[in-house]
């Protein structure tokens, strides 16, 4: 390999590897906001599921390696590294490994995973008090925003222990469609309506989430497809440069 060549493929390694950095911040980022946030629907599986505390802990543990395979990529493509550069390499590897595997098991586990979400968020419906300022008014929010009621449909307030042992027909405040007539207006909470139909809206959240996933499913591939590609282009390039490394020149790594 020439040595413009080499140049040009180290310079190109040491850009992947910036970006590979700031991407594992980004996912380290979006793991903390998983485990801390309590302003939007993760909230409600969060309290309710383990597993998605464990997935929080994940991202982070992952966004924290790909932070450091960045910086140490980094330092190999620029000072010609060869054990940093195949340690990159194996590392990259076991990644994307690991993500082909999570992508298939997410696939095949599919209704196991979306059976599992529907007992939690109907649990949730079922023993709603509106005093929990963490878990069910992030559910408020949610009805509210999407302008749904309940999971699969405003049916499943119907078994709500509050509302089954109250003789007051109460409903919950955030489905409360604002197109149809009624009394109170409130965000959190149940309300109370004096006729049989209730000015809710008839549409269950899961209808909009799949809606949204159906809609959005081409752009989610897309960026894993993307990752993958840029994943394979970092194991190509780190290969390519560790073969031409003949010998290694420590004397050329910053001593602190």
């Amino acid at each position: 390999m020439g040595k413009g060549c080499i140049t040009v493929t180290k310079y190109f390694l040491f850009l992947f590897n910036l970006l590979f950095f700031i991407f594992g911040a980004l996912i380290m980022g979006f793991g903390l906001w998983v485990l801390f946030d309590n302003q939007s629907f993760i909230t409600v599986l969060h309290e309710s599921s383990h597993t998605v505390k464990v997935a929080s802990y994940i991202l982070i543990g992952v966004g924290s390696l790909s932070m450091a395979m960045g910086f140490f990529g980094c330092i190999g493509a620029i000072y010609e590294i060869r054990c940093l550069l195949g340690l990159y390499f194996t590392c990259l590897l076991l990644i994307l490994i690991a993500q082909v595997t999570a992508g298939v098991l997410i696939y095949f586990q599919r209704d196991r995973l979306k059976y599992e979400m529907s007992n939690i968020m109907q649990g949730m419906i079922i023993n709603y008090t509106g005093l929990n300022r963490t878990t069910e008014h992030t559910w408020d929010y949610i009805q509210k925003t999407m302008k749904c009621c309940g999971w699969t449909g405003p049916g499943n307030w119907s078994e709500n222990l509050v509302i089954k042992n109250n003789t007051q027909k109460l409903y919950s405040c955030s489905c409360r469609n604002e197109s149809l007539p009624g009394s109170e207006m409130k965000s959190v909470g149940l309300c109370e309506h004096l006729s049989d139909d209730l000015p809710v809206y008839e549409t269950g959240c899961i209808t909009l989430v799949e809606k949204w996933l159906r809609e959005n499913c081409g752009v989610i591939l897309g960026i894993c497809v993307g990752v993958a590609v840029v994943e394979l282009l970092g194991m190509i390039l780190s290969m390519c440069l560790c073969k031409s490394v003949v010998q290694e020149d420590y004397t050329k790594v910053p001593k602190y």
